[in-house]
């Protein structure tokens, strides 16, 4: 049963707090703790472990933020984005917010909306390696014939890599299968989600994120 799940994982969070506050830091260096708000896709349970771990974080003797997991594993994406806002009504606002294994670019904006702080997922890179590579205009399937002549740079406005390697050069090295192809493809991507994420900050300093976002997240989800 769900329910039972829910509260087997909070009866070892319970135990992971008490050890977090019995253990002396090592070598000059404190850790934060971060409970992840479980649940699945029910409201109920959701609601159930934000309040739980709003209470955890008072007993933290060095409280950091808290993680929203469980999501991002198959379920349509406006569900996670119901979810999200379902866990965030709840959670402390002043305490960082953390989604894990999340996700595209249009993912991210999305839950930076919702008022999400931080991120990790593998999709930058494993895609990277796969030949596809994220831009504002979409994401370019570098295996594609339509890149062999051109010429020109990867993406004129992105990192160094970006700038001195062609479209053509870049196809050339996936389709001769060189592993240098992962690594400028990786790099690039991790390039933009930094510089997306960035951008996301500046909008929201400047007041106008949620127009911005609506601006770019169509052109995010094309194929080139």
């Amino acid at each position: 049963m769900p329910k039972n799940s829910l509260k087997l994982t909070q009866r070892w969070l319970e135990r992971c707090v008490k050890r977090f506050n019995e253990t002396e830091p090592l070598y000059g260096h404190n850790q934060t703790l971060f409970p992840i708000v479980q649940g699945c896709t029910y409201k109920d349970l959701r609601q159930d472990a934000a309040k739980h771990v709003c209470d955890v974080l008072g007993k933290l003797n060095d409280g950091g933020g808290a993680s929203i997991g469980g999501l991002a594993v198959g379920e349509p994406t406006e569900v996670m984005y119901e979810m999200i806002e379902v866990v965030n009504d709840i959670l402390p606002k002043d305490r960082p917010r953390y989604l894990m294994g999340v996700g595209t670019p249009q993912n991210i904006l999305e839950a930076i909306e919702r008022g999400v702080d931080m991120f990790d997922c593998v999709m930058p890179t494993r895609n990277g390696r796969n030949a596809m590579l994220f831009t504002y205009e979409g994401t370019m399937n570098m295996r594609n014939k339509k890149w062999e002549d051109d010429f020109s740079p990867i993406a004129p406005d992105g990192c160094d890599i970006d700038r001195i390697h062609s479209k053509a050069y870049l196809h050339h090295l996936f389709k001769a299968q060189e592993l240098l192809a992962m690594q400028i493809a990786s790099i690039h991507n991790l390039a933009f989600y930094l510089r997306l994420v960035t951008d996301a900050r500046t909008h929201i300093e400047q007041g106008d994120f949620t127009q911005w976002k609506r601006s770019v997240i169509d052109n995010l989800g094309r194929r080139r």
